[in-house]
């Protein structure tokens, strides 16, 4: 089969498309052949050298398929069929035409989605559902503030607070993302960081109140304003460090507010702790993404064989939604 590996760590100019022998599932695996894979920040930040994939993970990027079921390991007890349309969480190996992955992480695709499409939303659903509802417990009524608004972690988490009852704020870099994160996306409040102080600004916007919850992909470069930000008894959830590892935290701060820092990733998790995400994301999500409620939003897909053109792409920023690999 072809797949992509990373020759060294540098731009898209590394990644390489090679022939090389087809997985073989092992106990408790499906074997998918691959219709398209979501590029995620992961795969970027291990492009880079920053991100290498857990011990025992495939050296191949990619966090994300769809595809359909061809074959299985021994041991498999979840009901799947040959030719079953699926989506998988992974731990790597997404950017390939098969991929063996865990039983457990993988879903039929929910009604009314598209197969290619189905792509941009597993590795999404279980990290936001995962984060806001599973960790920060976000409750109807409470404000939301999300960074990133027009990525593909932005575009599922606003859509998914909104549809739970959240006031929704989020952070962007120009004013064009701010239109599109309100009028697009549906955000109550979308702040652009470039010219204002999100924590300040937030507040103007809010009747006064910080945000309970803070889904943050910057780190450290935000943490001081991400606890500015928080209102009493808030939760800043960091699942990204876009913005470097260390940063200053003023626990005074955090306490008088009686409020908590968690930092999770989700690629490093357990096969147990992933499949009971699935099957939240299964149970919670899809029904969601059924009606139409959230979106799976495509920014733009790339041939298997432009994936360096796909990386380039993402690296500009611009996109909104998910970009997409098709085999």
């Amino acid at each position: 089969m072809k797949a992509v590996y990373i020759s060294e760590p540098g731009g898209p100019e590394v990644l390489e498309v090679r022939e090389v022998e087809a997985p073989v599932p092992g106990t408790g695996e499906v074997l998918i052949d691959v219709v398209a894979a979501g590029l995620n920040r992961a795969d970027v930040q291990q492009r880079r050298g920053f991100y290498p994939p857990p011990p025992g993970a495939s050296d191949i990027p990619g966090l994300e398929v769809s595809g359909r079921i061809a074959g299985f390991g021994p041991g498999v007890t979840k009901a799947f069929s040959l030719g079953d349309k699926v989506v998988a969480l992974l731990a790597g190996g997404g950017y390939a035409q098969q991929v063996a992955v865990r039983a457990e992480q993988v879903l039929r695709v929910p009604d009314g989605v598209d197969l290619v499409t189905a792509a941009a939303l597993p590795e999404v659903a279980a990290t936001v559902y995962s984060n806001l509802v599973m960790t920060a417990q976000l409750q109807e009524g409470e404000t939301v503030l999300i960074h990133g608004a027009t990525g593909g972690i932005g575009t599922m988490a606003i859509q998914l607070a909104k549809a739970l009852g959240a006031r929704v704020a989020t952070t962007a870099g120009s004013d064009e993302k701010v239109s599109t994160a309100k009028a697009f996306l549906g955000a109550d409040i979308a702040i652009n960081y470039a010219e204002e102080d999100f924590p300040e600004s937030l507040r103007r916007q809010n009747g006064g109140k910080g945000a309970d919850v803070i889904l943050d992909v910057v780190g450290a470069k935000y943490l001081k304003q991400n606890v500015d930000a928080l209102a009493d008894y808030g939760r800043l959830i960091v699942i990204g460090l876009q913005g470097g590892t260390k940063g200053e935290l003023d626990l005074g701060q955090l306490l008088q507010k009686r409020a908590a820092v968690v930092a999770t990733a989700l690629r490093p998790r357990p096969v147990e702790e992933k499949g009971a995400i699935m099957n939240a994301v299964r149970d919670a999500v899809w029904p969601l993404v059924s009606d139409g409620r959230v979106r799976p939003l495509v920014a733009k897909t790339f041939p298997f064989d432009q994936v360096r053109a796909a990386h380039r792409y993402f690296d500009t920023g611009d996109h909104v939604g998910k970009i997409l690999l098709l085999m």
